[in-house]
């Protein structure tokens, strides 16, 4: 039989829990601050070997790094290196988050337009197809939670995904009710959201996700195994948890015993894999997540094919077909219907022949600073 690593590099990923601003590397940084006339806090090849303590010290180190990004075009160059390191492992698709705060030096629509193009750019390269959610953090206020989904929605491109929220769950304390007309919001403009919870705080955190935020899915979520009554709930509704074990043993779990994997796993969770700070973790592969996952949690390839299927099942960019695959018997037949009616004209050989290629840049069409008009002429014949 093939070996397990050999089987986990060759096979198709798809990544929904990481974070960009824990993918780039300590060289590109060292790059950028000397632009500034800045230094590292320590060499670039040891710039990740320190220590948090907890997530506060994690945090704040976080935001430091990220100081080091000068301008929109260096913001577009770490987007596109890490999707080209995520295609270079065969992660064919993959949703990054990025959290504003961590940003300070750049308004929400450059970083939207900087993520977008970066993205972009690798794809041309064979990189990842990747997208990404832009994430509050639970320090925020409500007012600055709405202003970033008004700027979501204002500044919308192919690349932009969904909502999320993350920070210090045990620190901030509750805060469903203060972010939940933003995530409503997000949801009613067709965002897909997703939540930090159930990591550094326990059960209540998972559940004012799903009742208050009505997230779509969870990001961590392992803590839900402490209450039986929530852990059924999840595998009820069919709860996505994108779970980091490895970021888990090195920030939530001192005992590698108590983390639930196997648990959740048994219970008939819905569980994907995800290396959430991958720089911070000596430079993590997901194929190496992967293989940990199954040598810690004794999984067989057929569990770590179904965690792959269900992260496919789980991406946001499915989010509108999921809607129409679930509608009632009625709508759906509707729909059926319309689409059918408004595709007919290209049964036609001479439209298909028109459309088949793209001079125009129409997938690019309403992007933030794109301005363009369409023209077109037909005979009445």
């Amino acid at each position: 039989m093939e070996h397990l690593t050999a089987f986990l590099t060759r096979m198709p990923k798809v990544e929904l829990h990481v974070h960009l601003e824990s993918t780039m590397p300590g060289e590109m940084l060292a790059r950028f601050a000397a632009r500034q006339g800045r230094e590292l806090p320590r060499p670039a090849e040891r710039l990740y070997d320190c220590s948090a303590e907890d997530l506060s010290d994690f945090l704040a180190f976080l935001d430091n790094i990220c100081s080091f990004v000068g301008t929109p075009e260096e913001l577009a160059e770490a987007a596109e290196h890490a999707a080209l390191e995520s295609g270079r492992e065969h992660i064919l698709y993959s949703e990054m988050i990025l959290n504003p705060t961590h940003w300070p030096q750049f308004s929400v629509p450059e970083i939207i337009a900087a993520v977008t193009a970066g993205f972009d750019r690798a794809a041309a390269r064979g990189g990842a197809d990747c997208r990404f959610t832009l994430s509050l953090s639970r320090t925020q206020t409500g007012a600055e939670a709405m202003a970033l989904v008004e700027d979501m929605k204002a500044h919308r491109t192919h690349r932009l995904a969904g909502l999320s929220i993350d920070g210090n769950e045990a620190l901030a304390g509750r805060t469903g009710e203060r972010f939940r007309p933003a995530f409503l919001a997000a949801g009613a403009a067709g965002f897909g959201r997703t939540a930090h919870a159930g990591e550094s705080s326990g059960p209540d955190g998972v559940r004012d996700a799903l009742d208050l935020l009505e997230a779509d899915r969870l990001d961590h979520g392992v803590r839900a195994a402490e209450d039986a009554d929530l852990t059924a709930r999840l595998v009820r509704e069919r709860v996505p948890l994108n779970i980091c074990l490895t970021s888990n043993l090195t920030l939530l779990y001192r005992r590698r015993e108590d983390h639930p994997l196997r648990r959740l796993l048994d219970a008939g969770a819905v569980v994907t894999l995800s290396r959430d700070d991958p720089t911070f973790l000596g430079g993590l592969t997901l194929t190496e997540e992967l293989r940990r996952a199954a040598e810690f949690a004794y999984m067989s390839r057929e569990e770590l094919l179904a965690c792959q299927e269900a992260a496919v099942d789980a991406a946001f960019c499915l989010l509108h077909y999921k809607m129409f695959k679930d509608a009632a018997g009625k709508t759906l037949k509707s729909i059926l219907v319309s689409c059918n009616t408004r595709m007919e004209p290209f049964a036609i050989p001479q439209v298909r022949e028109l459309v088949s290629f793209d001079e125009m840049g129409l997938d690019r069409l309403g992007d933030a600073g794109e301005r363009r008009a369409v023209f077109a002429v037909m005979s009445d014949t």
